[in-house]
């Protein structure tokens, strides 16, 4: 990773996203947070939300083309009311949720899988016009080893389940840097 996020940059990262969602939910202009350098500088950013445990969104930018401060707060509201598998989030279940945040590394094409560590990586596997990501977090939240995490993927992609076996798969890394509104 480029750099490092202090924890109470990480507190206004989660103090933005809520508030993204919280604004437009109540249909007024947001009160962000001051932001520092680090968090102007352009990243790409997920932002998780868990209602009860289960996943409730889950929307991000892989490519750093906004700084980490507007890409958080675009991925918040987009979490909260665009994930096509997920009704808009509601003013009820404001309360309910929690956020996650993943600040990603550059994506770094591999040509041998053993390359990915469990855990520590993230992949963003494509094939034709077809191409899924699993975060680093996903293989571990559920114990897979790193076949089951590509897998996985392949599935996400909406391909065969061996499909990164083939050689006009490609797969990149990325490591994130992740954090919750339970963590800190």
């Amino acid at each position: 990773m480029e750099f490092d996020i202090t924890p109470e940059e990480k507190k206004i990262l989660l103090q933005t996203a809520r508030e993204a969602i919280a604004a437009r939910i109540e249909k007024r202009k947001p009160r962000y947070p001051e932001s520092t350098e680090t968090l102007k500088k352009k990243c790409g950013a997920f932002v998780t939300l868990h209602k009860q445990a289960g996943l409730r969104g889950c929307i991000g930018f892989i490519i750093a083309t906004k700084p980490l401060i507007e890409t958080v707060q675009d991925a918040a509201q987009s979490s909260a009311f665009n994930d096509p598998r997920f009704p808009a989030l509601t003013a009820r279940e404001l309360e309910e949720i929690e956020i996650e945040i993943s600040v990603l590394s550059p994506l770094r094409r591999i040509e041998n899988t053993e390359e990915i560590q469990v855990g520590v990586h993230g992949i963003l596997l494509k094939n034709g016009l077809f191409s899924g990501l699993l975060l680093p977090q996903v293989a571990t939240d559920y114990g897979w080893d790193r076949d089951t995490f590509l897998t996985h993927t392949c599935f996400k992609a909406g391909l065969p389940a061996d499909c990164w076996r083939t050689e006009d798969t490609e797969i990149e890394v990325f490591s994130a840097i992740v954090f919750s509104e339970v963590s800190l």
